[in-house]
This record gives C-alpha cells, sequence and structure tokens, in this order.
C-alpha cells in the first residue's frame, strides 16, 4: 500500500509530507522510504496560528478558521505528494493536523486538539484520509502521546541492550524499549515527553530578536552565551520532570511567559546567556530521562539535532551513552515523525491498533483515528492473520 503521512510538528515551521510503499510481510511491516517534501505554513495562518496558542486566548471563529486553513495548507501539501512521490497515485493518506490543545490536569490528560479538516485533503487529492489519531487513546484513558512509541517499539525491538528514540521537536519525547531475552522482554517499552527540546529556545530567539529570527540557527546564540545557574535551577525545579511517566506535555506549559514567571526577581539576562540556558535545561532533562530508564544508546531525530551546540550538551549529559540520528539505520530523521503517522494510519485501515499501553497508560491497545473516504473504495482490509511486531526499513 502507498501511503502519505502528513505531519505538523510543535514548532509550527512547516509541514512534512512523507510517502512509503508499506506492507506486511509475516509478523512484521516492512516500510520503503519513497521521499519527504516539506512546507513552510503561509506567513498569515502561521501568525494567526501563533497568536492562538497558550497562554493565548481565541475565539471559536478563530478556531474555525485556523481549521479550515490548515487543512487547506495540509491538502495543498499532499496534492504534490502524490504526483511527486508517488507517481500520481496514493492509496491512502494520514494526517496528524497540528495540535492547538493539550489539555492535562493533575497529570490526566482530558482531551486533545488537532487542527486541520481533513475533508480538505481528501477532496483534493481523491485519497481516503485517517486523521484525528490521538482521541481514541485518550478516551482509553492514555495521554495520546508520543503515539511514535508504537513506530519506536516495532523498529527498535530486538537491538541490544536498552535502545532509545528520541524526538527533538518543540517538545522533546522518547521511547525506551528494553531487549529481548530468552524468556522475552525484560521488561515494557516505556515513552513519555521529558518536557522542552525547541520550545523555549524558540520563543527567547523569537522574542529577543523582535521575531528577526525563530530558532536558534547552528547554535549560535547558545555558544555565544553562558548558562545562567539560578535561572537553571529554577527551571528544573518545574515538578513536570519529577512525575512519573507515562506524562505528556506541551507549549500549555512551555511557553514565554512560563520562563518569564521563572525569571521573576532576577537581574537582566543577557538573550545570549537566556538561550544557552534553556538550550542547557533541554539536554539536561532528556539526559536524566535516558538515565532514569536504563537507556544504552540514544536513535535521535527532529529539528533539534541539527542544533550542534544541544547535542554536544546532550552528548556531555549522556556521559558516555552513545548518540545517533535515524538516518544511520537507514530512516531520513526529518521525516521520522511523518513516516511513524503513516505507518499508524497503515494499521488502522489493516484493523490493528497502534499503541502501546505501557508507553501510554491507556487501559488498552486502541485502532487509532477517524476515516474520511475519498472517491473510491476504503482502503481497508481483514486484520492479517499474524499481529506484527517488528518494522524492517528496507
Amino acid at each position: 500500500m502507498r501511503v502519505i503521512g502528513l505531519m505538523s510538528g510543535t514548532s509550527y515551521d512547516a509541514i512534512d509530507a512523507a510517502a512509503a510503499d508499506l506492507r506486511i510481510e509475516g509478523d512484521r511491516i516492512v516500510l520503503t522510504p519513497l521521499g519527504l517534501l516539506s512546507q513552510e505554513y503561509p506567513e498569515s495562518l502561521r501568525a494567526e496560528l501563533a497568536s492562538s496558542l497558550p497562554p493565548a486566548t481565541t475565539t471559536l471563529e478563530r478556531v474555525c478558521r485556523l481549521d479550515t486553513g490548515i487543512g487547506q495548507a495540509f491538502a495543498g501539501l499532499a496534492e504534490q505528494a502524490v504526483e511527486q512521490l508517488c507517481g500520481g497515485h496514493a492509496d491512502l493518506i494520514v494526517s496528524h493536523g497540528h495540535t492547538i490543545f493539550h489539555w492535562v490536569e493533575e497529570g490526566r490528560v482530558r482531551g486533545t486538539l488537532q487542527l486541520g479538516q481533513p475533508a480538505w485533503i481528501a477532496e483534493a487529492t481523491g485519497t481516503t484520509v485517517v486523521s484525528d489519531l490521538r482521541s481514541r487513546d485518550v478516551a482509553a484513558g492514555g495521554q495520546g502521546a508520543p503515539l511514535v512509541s508504537m513506530f519506536d517499539v516495532l523498529w527498535l525491538r530486538g537491538r541490544s541492550g536498552t535502545p532509545v528514540a528520541l524526538n527533538l521537536g518543540g517538545i522533546a519525547n522518547i521511547t525506551a524499549v528494553p531487549s529481548s531475552g530468552p524468556s522475552g522482554l525484560v521488561g515494557e517499552p516505556i515513552a513519555f515527553d521529558t518536557g522542552p527540546a525547541n520550545a523555549l529556545i524558540d520563543a527567547v530567539v523569537r522574542d529577543t530578536t523582535g521575531g528577526r529570527s525563530t530558532f536558534d540557527a547552528d547554535g549560535v546564540m547558545a555558544g555565544r552565551g553562558r548558562v545562567h545557574p539560578e535561572l537553571f535551577e529554577r527551571l528544573l525545579a518545574e515538578p513536570y520532570y519529577r512525575r512519573p511517566a507515562p506524562k505528556s506535555t506541551g507549549k500549555e506549559l512551555f511557553h514565554l511567559s512560563y520562563l518569564a514567571k521563572a525569571m521573576t526577581g532576577l537581574p537582566e539576562i543577557a538573550p545570549d546567556d537566556l538561550v544557552a540556558t534553556v538550550t542547557a535545561l533541554t539536554a539536561r532533562t532528556v539526559a536524566d530521562a535516558v538515565h532514569a530508564h536504563g537507556g544504552t544508546e540514544v536513535i535521535a531525530a527532529g529539528g533539534g539535532i541539527r542544533n550542534p551546540v544541544l547535542m554536544h550538551l546532550l552528548a556531555q549529559e549522556l556521559r558516555g551513552i552513545p548518540v545517533r540520528s535515524t538516518d544511520e539505520l537507514g530512516l531520513p530523521s526529518a521525516a521520522k515523525e511523518a513516516y511513524a503517522f503513516a505507518v499508524l494510519g497503515f494499521l488502522t485501515v489493516n484493523g490493528l491498533a497502534g499503541t502501546v499501553p505501557s508507553c501510554t497508560g491507556a487501559r488498552h491497545a486502541s485502532v487509532l483515528g477517524s476515516i474520511t473516504p475519498g472517491l473510491g473504495a476504503l482502503p481497508i482490509a481483514a486484520a492479517p492473520d499474524r499481529i506484527p511486531v517488528a518494522l524492517h526499513i528496507e
């Protein structure tokens, strides 16, 4: 089956479309990457999205406008992906949409909202769309995140030690996958959001440069700055880091006002030092999570891996645990999340669960998403005789 995964991360800088041929062979899923396209949001839509995200307030009119605008932007990129990556035909499109709110109270996820109306994608391409993949896990008592944990477990299961998949987007998340032995799994896999990855870095850069820059390109600002010890300790005192997994978070917590509150009573801090401090925070909190769950290697993806200062600090904090990108294992790091959602939608139309309860905290595994029909027959198959337990990248 030829599947396109569409993804917009918490940094809301662009939409990614990754295409793959997916098939089930025995007890494994085989993924053949076909390529990636990325497209920045139209500036007016990006500005409207940015001004609507927490802690800002918004209106139902703006939510409707965003749902339509994001859906249309996704549809435009999906059309290009069908033509340029799939030779004019795709069997399925899987759209994550854009998370505009993740409702967490006292560690429990009450709801989650992704915008990007899938009807625009189905109408533009004539292809069936799977969307709204997080809500079913939330309804089953889960965090609805990190949903990439199913992909990570299938892909990394069987590697020696405890490999840890790391995504450095706006928020950082990990999946730790204990190795198999003669008696089966040593322990259950676990996944959770560790805290901010680029969320606070980007917010500081955007604010201190007056919007001229939206991220710390090549880690230049962090490299020039010095960590502010007192602010660093205040940020590390955030209770979220001590909550047990599974857990999830987002920009509802980690935003510019949150940082400003942590700086209350401190002397003015230079912009470069602010960026250095929140960059060090990301490295420390990720490394603490890896150590806490016995990680023996880290396999990283996401925009943060292009920040050499962040990656250098992370390597220092990991104290000898090797860090490599997913590219070294055959999966383009820039496309990892889009491919992961392509796999989740593929599982859905095959009647297979797309969650790992030990990773999301749900009561049970669930088949994910809602289906918006295209022009032809729905690409829905009977559940295979054997449930896939591995993912192979060709």
